[in-house]
């Protein structure tokens, strides 16, 4: 599939390809449930927003709302640009993207390297984000019943790419982080690569193509560790951090509420009496 016939969505794709479970199951006394969907193998990605209780405490819903959606809209564009990725959902401040080779990546963990590594460097609203990627065997289905369904990515990476985007790297000794995105995986999933391959310098092109500068890659591979995710057996993993640091004019926090003054004064909110 050429990157121009990407799909959308995975209902996109299921409607597409051909499922390799379709059947009803009869779950008590006229009650019937489907399975149905695709088995795939495919490398998950998840991302979330660095302290973000803390940082939507004092958010009135709407400006939480508001602070939430940009960092899904600017994210997903950073996801999207030039990639195969599916985004599957939007989970609170976290959002799930699925590469896979049926969706026309060549090699689904390093395009969602690619992604994770992007979301970092053009984190201009400073969300600070951690990502977790698992790769692995999935099934495309619906999960749901008539009144209520949607499609989604079911299978063990999906959980494990979840516990990682949860998993920290350490601190320093002032409790601050020293990184301003990380990314973690299975060890197992960085097994014959090359760092240098995986994140080359940022090169600079003229308008003809050429390469008129280099920027040093400001990533760093930490050295492996083993941790024991919530609810999980003990996991080797790598992680990769961003040693730069993007400071904003404006944190996007204040940019939620600047957004929801604006729109108040649009004649575009209209608040609840309390």
């Amino acid at each position: 599939m050429s990157a121009t016939d990407r799909y959308n969505s995975l209902d996109d794709f299921l409607i597409s390809t051909a499922y390799t479970v379709d059947a009803p199951v009869e779950f008590g006394p006229g009650l019937t449930y489907p399975v149905k969907g695709r088995e795939i193998e495919a490398t998950v990605l998840f991302s979330d927003i660095s302290a973000y209780s803390a940082r939507t405490l004092d958010l009135r819903p709407v400006e939480t709302l508001a602070f939430v959606n940009q960092f899904f809209t600017w994210m997903t564009a950073m996801a999207l640009q030039g990639t195969n990725g599916i985004v599957d959902k939007y989970i609170g401040d976290e959002m799930m993207i699925v590469f896979s080779k049926e969706f026309g990546s060549e090699d689904p963990f390093e395009e969602a390297v690619r992604v994770a590594r992007r979301m970092g460097e053009q984190d201009f609203f400073s969300f600070v984000p951690h990502v977790g990627i698992a790769g692995g065997a999935v099934i495309v289905g619906h999960a749901g019943t008539p009144l209520m369904y949607n499609c989604s990515v079911f299978g063990a990476p999906v959980a494990l790419a979840a516990r990682c985007a949860g998993t920290r790297p350490e601190e320093t000794e002032s409790g601050f982080p020293s990184y301003s995105c990380s990314i973690t995986f299975p060890e197992a999933e960085w097994e014959g690569r090359n760092f240098g391959e995986v994140f080359p310098p940022t090169k600079y092109k003229d308008e003809d193509g050429h390469v008129v500068s280099e920027q040093p890659t400001t990533w760093e591979l930490l050295p492996a560790r083993t941790v024991t995710p919530k609810n999980m057996r003990e996991l080797p993993i790598r992680e990769v951090v961003d040693r730069a640091f993007n400071l904003p004019d404006t944190s996007p926090e204040e940019s939620a509420k600047r957004v929801v003054e604006e729109m108040r004064e649009a004649n575009r909110y209209w608040p609840r009496e309390a």
